[in-house]
């Protein structure tokens, strides 16, 4: 008696942190339920690579995670399809555009410094990149297709004429420490903070010290364009600028800069790759499956319950009671372990709330079966829940292997329906042999009048075991 007792103050105990956890920290959810978007990103060969290899894909797919990371979006999913596609889920981002500008962007950064002899040529030639750079703006407005495709070549034009009058330096993105936004004083424009590794340092000394004075530029190319070429000052021709930092100047946004360190930081992807799909699920299509799944859920679950108390009687509103604190529990396990919820994921919940009702009908059937054989109904209730014990057991496990299975094989939302349905089996097996084992048991023992009515345990019992 003083056993079932202590688990029954453990499991008031577990309850009431289960009910803290579960209303206070709020369940994650995936794309599905909360809305954002999904890209899916094929992966190209190249002249060098005409094949993908499995490695090369995983590095591509390592630098897309470093960048969704950066972004700082939360239960973000990033998986292979087949040989050459990644699929990107980004719950909770609405703005498929930034997305595909961060992550489908090359961000190839390098250093250069401009020819001696072309400083004319340079003004000339980003007047006319930074007019058409204003009228591609204003085109956009328009809708006017074939107009803007004609301004962008001529801009496309106009950038590669830029490229041509600065030489490589050797100082590329490679070099790159940190990259980070940081505001002007203004607070209305932002600039991007970048440091070196000691190579990259001892690279900018040098070509900042060959350029200091001369009235060239230092051109800051990504990805082939120049977007900043600031000039250095004479007091830097002795030595460069030292020290190994350096800012980004471009009259940047707050979401531009941003994107610009998180591209950089990121690193440069070792393949190039294209879009070929930018999906956005809506926030109110992911609030429509969460009703529709409380109310599936709920509805089987009250199902449930009323079938066990009228069935199995007395043992089976005990069940009922199991079966409650087995799906606060179970939530409680899904917040304090950082499990993302999705669609497959609640079915993964409600499959494993029939197995928390599969195992009870063993044990309730195994002491229907020894009442029925004249046992008392002590003796009844211990001999029925260890002689179900053993086929709880082997169902449990199997399908905890078909989870570990799934988990290990599987990808994205078949992972979350594993992992939702092996939680949900190894806490069913606790309520269902710790919480109903001692809720009946206390009933016996702490309630002597029960056994004399065993019918509310079974029906069709011999009159001999009241006694």
């Amino acid at each position: 008696m003083q056993r079932q007792r202590s688990l029954l103050a453990l499991i008031f105990v577990l309850v009431i942190l289960a009910i803290t956890v579960i209303t206070r920290v709020p369940i994650q959810l995936g794309l599905d339920l909360r809305g954002g978007s999904q890209l899916t990103i094929q992966v190209k060969t190249t002249a060098e690579i005409p094949q993908i290899s499995p490695e090369q894909l995983e590095a591509v797919k390592t630098v897309l995670e470093t960048r969704v990371n950066a972004l700082g979006v939360s239960e973000s999913v990033v998986q292979t399809v087949g040989t050459d596609q990644i699929v990107v889920q980004l719950p909770g981002v609405n703005d498929p555009k930034q997305a595909e500008e961060v992550l489908g962007g090359t961000a190839q950064l390098d250093f250069r410094k401009q020819k001696p002899g072309t400083e004319g040529q340079f003004i000339a030639e980003r007047k006319v990149a930074q007019d058409l750079k204003i009228k591609q703006e204003e085109l956009k407005k328009t809708n006017n297709p074939e107009e803007i495709a004609k301004n962008q070549q001529a801009l496309e034009r106009s950038n590669k004429a830029i490229s041509e009058l600065f030489e490589r330096t050797g100082l590329t993105g490679k070099n790159l420490k940190n990259a980070r936004p940081e505001p002007l004083q203004s607070g209305q424009n932002w600039n991007v903070a970048i440091s070196f590794d000691p190579k990259g340092a001892e690279l900018f000394a040098q070509m900042t010290k060959d350029l200091a004075g001369t009235g060239r530029s230092l051109g800051i190319f990504l990805d082939d364009k120049l977007i900043s070429g600031p000039t250095v000052g004479a007091e830097f021709a002795e030595v460069g600028i030292t020290g190994g930092n350096a800012v980004i100047t471009g009259t940047f946004t707050a979401q531009e800069a941003n994107n610009l360190a998180v591209q950089l930081q990121g690193g440069a992807l070792p393949l190039p790759v294209a879009i070929v799909e930018n999906r956005t699920v809506g926030a109110s299509l992911g609030q429509d499956s969460i009703n529709r799944s409380i109310a599936a859920g709920v509805g089987g679950l009250l199902l449930v319950l009323i079938f066990m108390g009228v069935y199995y009687r007395l043992p089976g509103v005990i069940a009922d009671i199991s079966l409650i604190i087995y799906s606060l529990l179970t939530l409680a396990a899904f917040v304090l372990l950082g499990v993302t919820l999705t669609l497959p994921g609640i079915a993964g919940f409600i499959l494993s709330i029939g197995m928390a009702v599969d195992a009870n009908v063993l044990i309730f059937e195994r002491t229907r079966e020894e009442l029925q054989s004249g046992k008392t109904l002590y003796r009844s209730v211990e001999s029925g829940f260890y002689r179900a014990f053993s086929s709880i057991l082997d169902s449990n496990v199997t399908t905890l292997i078909s989870c570990a299975a799934l988990f290990w094989l599987g990808s994205g939302l078949v992972k979350g329906f594993a992992l939702t349905l092996a939680l949900g089996v190894v806490i069913s097996m606790f309520t269902a042999i710790s919480c109903s084992r001692t809720f009946l048991l206390l009933l016996v023992l702490g309630f002597p009048g029960l056994r004399q009515k065993p019918e509310l345990f079974a029906p069709n019992i011999p009159d001999s075991i009241k006694s």
